[in-house]
């Protein structure tokens, strides 16, 4: 649901969910309660998620994460089995100091300083699945927390804190949030679009700078900032911003580099020699047996940066209304996502704190929490069927359920596109907070945005 007010009004599928409260808000109920006890109530309904997120690794704890178990039971995450592949296990010291052989990660380069870093953390034991399920239940506790900081930030910055929701009891959040670290990145990026908010542009920067240290997405949100300041007339202020951004990538991957330079670039390098992932539409030749060649589809991964902020931009400065920060990067990260060499299932992860400042209707979010749901049973399926083809899921069925998600995300795409330019039409003021002018005059603004 999203709230027992206002949202449950507006909301079909959060007024019917209401109902186990009383049903929805009445016209002469008392004010919303304080943001703080929103983010409050919303962050002990995440546990339903998180405890679901953990409980489903239950299978893959008792075995520690070996065998073909991890994809038949659905518990697979990259943590544990990269503590397991060896190059977490020598601690953040041998990582950087980048000697012969130093442990490298593959990841972007705050997101491997803190994979190396937790591995650090780790009691010692004799037995490696303990010190497995040690580093997992570390990673347990700060992907948590990180979801929590996810939604303060969403509830503090919204005329409706209770969209927080979206983020707190998120399907994807379940099925997901600890295969990775990606939800290091999503925090980083809804802080710096927070700041920006609350018209701190060089705190902003810096969030956004270390976000996309952690993950490459986050510029598109600062491509988004750049757009609307360019219609608003802040200028200044997004030059600060960019500039704190670029800064601060510049100086942790200068310091990775220092440090240790294969580590530094590591990410990057694997992205460019990379083929068609899962997820893809561009695996879809792979799977009938015509695989797209490497510079084809790092051309097509490329042109869809370049489509999205074509439609960005359009979004941004054609529209007669000024669209939200929030609804312009949603709209960019989908399309990325469902152009990129690979769809990875934690990537969707992105998009959660997007679809809450974007105040999406909860039918829509389920819609594309289900298709998210459906791909997410596929892909294990599939790859399993790589050791016993009669019991995995077929090719042409994975490609199936890979593109009824590419589908809904664009379905995302098109509501949120939708709901801006049916604001264009209408005469209220444009909007001035991350989850643009939807609550009532009366409604509280936490967080102005223009």
């Amino acid at each position: 649901m999203t709230a027992p007010g206002r949202g449950t009004t507006t909301d079909p599928v959060a007024a019917a969910a209401s109902e186990v409260i009383g049903g929805p808000r009445g016209r002469y109920a008392a004010r919303e309660l304080p943001w703080m006890f929103t983010a409050a109530a919303l962050s002990a309904l995440a546990a339903i998620p998180a405890g679901f997120g953990i409980a489903l690794r239950i299978p893959c704890l008792r075995t520690h994460w070996s065998g073909d178990g991890q994809f038949w039971n659905a518990c697979y995450s990259d943590l544990p089995n990269a503590y397991r592949d060896g190059y977490l296990g020598a601690g953040l010291a041998a990582f950087l100091r980048g000697s012969e052989g130093a442990p490298t990660t593959g990841q972007p380069p705050l997101t491997g300083l803190l994979l190396t870093a937790v591995a650090s953390l780790v009691p010692s034991a004799e037995r490696e699945g303990t010190r497995i399920a040690w580093y997992f239940a570390l990673w347990a506790v700060l992907l948590t927390l990180l979801l929590l900081a996810v939604i303060w930030l969403v509830a503090s910055s919204s005329r409706r804190p209770w969209t927080a929701a979206h983020v707190a009891l998120a399907p994807v959040v379940a099925l997901v949030g600890f295969v990775s670290a990606d939800l290091l990145g999503v925090a980083l990026a809804s802080a710096g679009m927070w700041a920006w908010g609350r018209r701190r542009p060089a705190a902003a920067g810096v969030l956004l700078g270390l976000a996309i240290s952690a993950r490459s997405y986050p510029v598109l949100i600062l491509v988004a900032i750049g757009l609307l300041a360019l219609r608003s007339g802040r200028l200044r202020e997004f030059a600060r911003t960019a500039s704190h951004a670029v800064g601060t990538v510049l100086g942790v991957l200068g310091a990775l580099w220092l440090l240790h330079p294969e580590a530094a670039v590591s990410a990057y390098q694997g992205w460019v020699a990379a083929g068609a992932g899962y997820g893809s539409p561009w695996l879809l030749p792979q799977l009938a047996g015509h695989p797209l060649p490497t510079w084809a589809v790092t051309a097509l991964a490329v042109l869809g940066w370049v489509i999205a902020i074509i439609v960005g931009g359009v979004l941004a400065l054609a529209s007669a209304r000024r669209p939200t920060l929030a609804e312009v990067s949603l709209v960019m990260v989908g399309i990325v996502l469902v152009t990129g060499k690979s769809f990875t299932v934690q990537s969707s992860l992105w998009l959660v704190p997007l679809i809450a400042w974007s105040l999406v209707q909860w039918r829509d979010h389920l819609i594309w929490a289900a298709a998210e749901a459906m791909n997410f049973v596929a892909v294990w399926l599939t790859i399993a069927a790589g050791k016993v083809p009669d019991r995995g899921l077929p090719n042409p069925w994975y490609a199936f359920f890979s593109m009824l998600r590419v589908i809904a995300v664009l379905w995302l795409v098109a509501m949120v596109w939708l709901q801006a330019r049916e604001r264009w039409g209408r005469s209220e003021p444009e909007p001035d907070d991350l989850a643009g002018p939807m609550a009532d005059a009366e409604d509280r603004v936490i967080v102005r945005f223009t």
